[in-house]
């Protein structure tokens, strides 16, 4: 692998997704996806005694039916990045702890799908080791409780805001392999902080972050939206996607509307599912990702994506000692499978 430009690494042999899936919970499971997921729990517990505890059973699932694809087990797997919303990564740290598998923790908040799939890529490609999962999840009740207020409080939340995600995705990592979908590029994103301190608005305050990085990697890489089937964000929902194009256009003088999607405008019905904003959560772009999108790059139907997750860099702490939000975008850029045409 090189560096191109600042930012950008470019594999000269990209490392490929062999086993990829989805798992959601009831309310994604009744949205426009709903064909698309490994899984649908119906119970948003999971049979578990918290939601903390369901969230750590999701994340599990989703690794176990990714390694289940690429016909892999466990000890088969040489290091697992992982993350999510909650405390010192907790539901990953639980999700994870039987598997026996070595474990990287990081956090990206919302960003963590493209955070762990990048640096995944980079292991592999490095010889660090043969096969690496990235995963990440989140559920609604859990990041509810940690960030907002328990939902037995009943608190009203506003139109800006958007519903986290009950999910998780997983991504099995293996060296290049013409028949599977490919990482060509990863583009770490820098933290960006415009002053935006609502965290019932997290799209106007992690837009700015997904316009810095799209703009590096296409300065880095001399190419422009026409090159992409599409251009997909992890979770700026329905206020957060038209900051974005603004943002690009003004200050960027880019144009991507005509490639752009946003994870969390996909995964629910605006008009039949109240769910205000659209979705968010590092489960919400791990899931689509892993689920419609590599799905498609799979059979060909999609030839080229540039996928960007997003991530607000807060905690409770913060929010209550009148932090602004700071913000970051990690991008990927997958391609179908060389033996496709």
């Amino acid at each position: 692998m090189k560096r191109l430009g600042k930012r950008t690494i470019i594999f000269d042999s990209p490392p490929c997704v062999i086993g990829n899936a989805a798992v959601v919970g009831k309310t994604e499971g009744e949205g426009p996806l709903c064909k698309e997921f490994d899984f649908i729990h119906e119970d948003d517990m999971l049979g578990e005694k918290s939601f903390e505890k369901a969230e750590s059973a999701l994340q599990k699932d989703a690794v176990m039916r990714a390694l289940q694809r690429a016909g892999k087990l466990p000890d088969d797997i040489d290091l697992i990045l992982a993350g999510d919303l909650l405390n010192q990564n907790s539901a990953s740290n639980f999700a994870l702890r039987e598997l026996g598998i070595p474990l990287l923790g990081l956090f990206g908040a919302c960003s963590t799908m493209a955070l762990t799939l990048g640096l995944a890529s980079i292991l592999v490609e490095a010889g660090a080791g043969s096969l690496a999962v990235a995963t990440t999840s989140s559920h609604f009740c859990s990041a509810e409780r940690q960030f907002r207020m328990p939902l037995e409080y009943g608190g009203q939340r506003p139109q800006s805001a958007q519903r986290t995600v009950t999910g998780a995705g997983a991504s099995v990592v293996a060296p290049h392999n013409r028949e599977f979908p490919a990482i060509h590029a990863v583009t770490f994103g820098k933290i960006v902080d415009l002053g935006i301190k609502d965290a019932n608005n997290m799209g106007a305050a992690m837009a700015p972050a997904a316009a810095e990085t799209i703009a590096a990697y296409f300065t880095d890489t001399n190419s422009n939206a026409d090159s992409f089937d599409y251009i997909i964000t992890g979770d700026l929902g329905y206020v957060g996607s038209e900051l974005l194009n603004e943002l690009l256009i003004k200050d960027y003088n880019l144009d991507i509307s005509s490639k752009h999607t946003d994870c969390g405008k996909m995964i629910f019905d605006k008009e039949k599912q109240d769910t205000h904003a659209g979705g968010s959560g590092c489960g919400c772009s791990a899931s689509v990702l892993n689920s419609y999108f590599i799905n498609r790059l799979k059979t060909g139907e999609i030839k080229n994506i540039l996928f960007i997750a997003t991530g607000a860099l807060m905690s409770p702490t913060t929010s209550l000692q009148g932090e602004s939000i700071p913000s970051i975008a990690h991008l990927v850029n997958i391609r179908k499978p060389d033996s496709v045409n």
